[in-house]
């Protein structure tokens, strides 16, 4: 008895949603209404909507499964972390490049204003002083994603540890050496922050902090 009361159900939920779309959508061309929504009024919708779902994200018994970090990461939209680090290696690559040759355009694709202010600092005192940069990256030893932070419910910073090897110069106008062995591979582990809008159509991560350990 309890199945034919499902397909009854079901049968009239259909009919109620069917209603409500033709109500909505009209039953031709002429009808069809477009229907403007505030950017205010969408923000909104968005953010509860988000809450919604991280609500019933925490229902899932998989959540309980994840680390603490995990549980946080998954509430970025369209988050993946595997993609993530490999974007975030690629990133790493070429800010060290763009940093080194002093190629402030790249630079400004990758890293916030702020940021991008005080490389240009460094690359500026380094023209002036006629000091030449190179900076050789070999390889990853590790890359990781170290915390997750929402600020005002609009943004997300990620804290990422990379490991690395390197062999870095410094040389003069002459092109001698002045610091650093071109024969010698250094490992550095660096801690970068990189920050996003949490808004779904925005995937372009840029760098904010980075500090070495």
């Amino acid at each position: 008895m309890s199945g034919y009361l499902d397909i009854i159900f079901l049968l009239v939920l259909v009919v109620v949603i069917f209603s409500k779309l033709k109500s909505v959508l009209g039953t031709g061309a002429d009808d069809a209404k477009v229907i403007m929504i505030p950017k205010e009024q969408f923000e909104k919708v968005y953010k509860e909507l988000r809450k919604n779902a991280l609500n019933e994200g925490s229902e899932n018994p998989d959540v309980g499964n994840l680390s603490p970090l995990d549980r946080e990461l998954i509430k970025i939209p369209n988050f993946n972390k595997n993609v993530f680090i490999k974007g975030a290696q690629k990133a790493f690559e070429m800010i060290l490049a763009a940093f080194s040759k002093g190629d402030s355009g790249t630079l400004a694709k990758l890293v916030n204003s702020e940021l991008l202010k005080k490389f240009e600092k460094v690359i500026n005192d380094r023209k002036e002083q006629g000091i030449i940069s190179e900076t050789d990256l070999i390889g990853f030893v590790e890359t990781e994603v170290e915390s997750v932070r929402f600020v005002d419910d609009d943004k997300v910073n990620l804290v990422v540890k990379f490991v690395s090897e390197q062999v870095n110069l410094l040389k003069n106008a002459e092109g001698e050496v002045i610091e650093g062995d071109e024969n010698y591979v250094q490992t550095i582990s660096d801690v970068w922050t990189f920050e996003k809008p949490l808004n779904p159509r925005v995937n372009n991560w840029l760098l904010c902090s980075t500090k070495k350990c």
